[in-house]
């Protein structure tokens, strides 16, 4: 690469970091082609994507930026899995490692926090955007319709109270 290259990879890179909602980096050493294709068709399917980078290209990056101390991680074959939301990349990347030998979480970054393998596991644990929205959607149905049971229930028992006077009237 000459300079103008890496110039306008560190500036991709900046990009990426400042866009996505985490980065796990990832050593790939001893990984074949056909375990890699597999690993970013899985990745694409959940709208991630992963980038094999240079080390010092990618702490170049990483200067200045609220999760500059993750820098020390890019240390041998790095590769860094990324997606706009939290959660997509490390639940495909903790999976595939789990089945690959190969694929070894090295830990990886959101915001300003820095996580070591163990964290980007329990990150990948959370429920996806997907999910949280269906949650929410579900107890927003649910107190809806109890707030709608509640208003109908006066109005009913006053309904059955009036019946049982008619009734009784008419007897």
């Amino acid at each position: 690469m000459d300079r103008n290259e890496k110039a306008e990879m560190v500036k991709v890179l900046e990009g990426i970091f400042d866009s996505s909602g985490s980065v796990v980096m990832a050593e790939y050493s001893g990984m074949t082609v056909a375990e890699m294709t597999d690993l970013r068709a899985k990745l694409r399917e959940q709208g991630a994507t992963i980038r094999v980078v240079k080390n010092r290209l990618a702490k170049i990056a990483l200067k200045g930026r609220p999760a500059e101390a993750a820098g020390s991680k890019f240390v041998g074959p790095v590769a860094i899995a990324y997606a706009e939301d939290m959660i997509s990349a490390p639940k495909v990347t903790v999976d595939f490692a789990k089945e690959s030998d190969a694929f070894n979480i090295i830990g990886g970054f959101m915001g300003e926090e820095v996580f070591d393998e163990a964290g980007i596991v329990v990150l990948s644990k959370l429920p996806s955007r997907d999910e949280l929205i269906g949650m929410a959607a579900g107890r927003l149905l649910g107190q809806a319709s109890q707030v709608a049971q509640r208003l109908m229930s006066p109005g009913s028992a006053l309904s059955g109270a009036i019946k049982v006077i008619e009734e009784q009237a008419a007897a």
